[in-house]
């Protein structure tokens, strides 16, 4: 079993604008941070989000996403 870390930013209807996975937990967590520091304050005011969170296996990753490894 793979630990997949999926951070996700998404808008104010819950839809994925972003999506980042990693099986590096620490570079999961920059990303995170990332997403968070680069919401504008009219996103932020609109309701969009960004989340992190683990998956078994790319293939339950819900999008395509960007994967990162080191």
């Amino acid at each position: 079993m793979t630990t997949v870390w999926v951070c996700e930013q998404l808008d104010s209807m819950g839809l994925v604008q972003a999506c980042i996975a990693s099986c590096d937990e620490t570079q999961a967590r920059e990303c995170l941070q990332s997403f968070q520091d680069n919401l504008d304050e009219h996103q932020k005011s609109e309701g969009w989000t960004a989340r992190l969170r683990t998956v078994e296996s790319w293939d339950e990753v819900p999008v395509t996403p960007l994967k990162l490894s080191r």
